[in-house]
């Protein structure tokens, strides 16, 4: 499998599973510690005691030190030893500290250079911030790299048949499509025409069994943060617009296996929280009943491999995906040689 990036944005968890108590998550292969101090300071740091090499996370939050729980080693946010109570404190102490922060509700980790943290901005999804938008949040682990999460977001022609009652009909073999790249971020565009919807998306969306027009249109920026904006009109009485935007984040765990982050909102309806449960409740089951063990099934496939090296056939509908990729591994190639030593 292809080498995880370092110099990017990934998510690294929901603002709300990070709090005094240390959290650990793997990251591209590295065990972090999450947690805020004392004084409520965002903090990431390895998962590991330079002493005994066990997980910090096991320890707590005492001031603004991290305590590791087995010998009382005490660590800044900056990764410094700050106190040994087994004797001097020496830089061999020292564990690698992460660059954070929050934002939309969400911990973004910065794995690689720090100082390249500062010049590379997180991309928009500030429609999350929006309260009346209704925003509902969720997380799935899942057993599979997270590129090929990414390409099964890219390219939806698969909803007629893995989504066949909920999110698809045979219309989306006759959709528009078309997909543009502008500068390292790829959109792809679907526009389905005189269509009705399944059940499921017509109560959702209020079309009264109506023909409808359906656009989903996908905005994706490295290494996996995606916004899918799904507009249905005409819909309803009213004959208005209907809108959701789907935050999609995936972020490697190991070669294998990735983390899905995603929210979902809606600029529509009242503000019914039965209908919020509702809306998530089929969001989430799509994903976990036909997405999730599609894709895992596609990962044991794979074994170890890459998937364009093993020559797959490809479809109109895979160009988005195939973009994605392509950046993806133009981005390794550039960061290979900026971290290979000058001769």
């Amino acid at each position: 499998m292809s080498v995880d990036l370092k110099n990017v944005w990934y998510v690294a968890a929901m603002s709300g599973e990070v709090a005094e108590k240390p959290f650990s998550r793997t990251i591209c292969g590295t065990p972090v510690a999450l947690y805020r101090s004392a004084s409520g300071a965002l903090a990431a740091v390895h998962d590991r005691c330079p002493h005994r090499f066990v997980p910090l996370s096991m320890g707590s939050v005492k001031g603004e030190a991290l305590v590791c729980g087995y010998h009382g080693l005490a660590f800044a946010a900056d990764g410094a030893c700050v106190e040994n109570p087994q004797g001097a404190v020496t830089k061999s102490l020292t564990i690698r500290s992460f660059t954070v922060q929050e934002r939309y509700g969400l911990i973004w980790i910065w794995m690689g250079d720090a100082d390249l943290a500062a010049l590379t901005p997180i991309p928009d999804f500030s429609l999350i911030d929006d309260a009346a938008l209704r925003p509902q949040w969720g997380y799935i682990h899942s057993k599979a790299h997270f590129e090929l999460m990414t390409d099964n977001i890219l390219d939806l022609s698969h909803i007629e048949f893995l989504h066949a009652g909920t999110l698809g009909t045979e219309k989306i073999r006759d959709a528009k499509t078309a997909s543009v790249v502008e500068g390292r971020t790829v959109f792809s565009h679907r526009t389905v025409d005189d269509e009705i919807l399944t059940p499921f998306l017509d109560r959702s969306f209020e079309t009264g069994g109506r023909p409808v027009t359906r656009t989903l249109s996908v905005r994706w920026d490295p290494p996996g943060l995606m916004l899918l904006t799904v507009a249905v009109n005409p819909a309803g009485p009213e004959q208005a617009l209907r809108e959701t935007y789907n935050m999609h984040f995936m972020t490697p765990e190991t070669a294998t296996t990735a983390h899905y982050f995603w929210v979902g909102t809606r600029r529509y309806g009242p503000d019914d929280p039965e209908r919020d449960r509702l809306f998530r409740a089929g969001l989430e089951n799509a994903f976990l009943t036909e997405d999730k063990p599609m894709i895992e099934a596609q990962q044991r496939s794979l074994g170890s491999a890459e998937l364009l090296d093993l020559g797959p056939a490809l479809f109109k509908g895979d160009a988005a995906a195939i973009q994605a990729r392509r950046i993806l591994d133009e981005m390794r190639r550039a960061e290979a040689a900026a971290s290979r030593p000058a001769s």
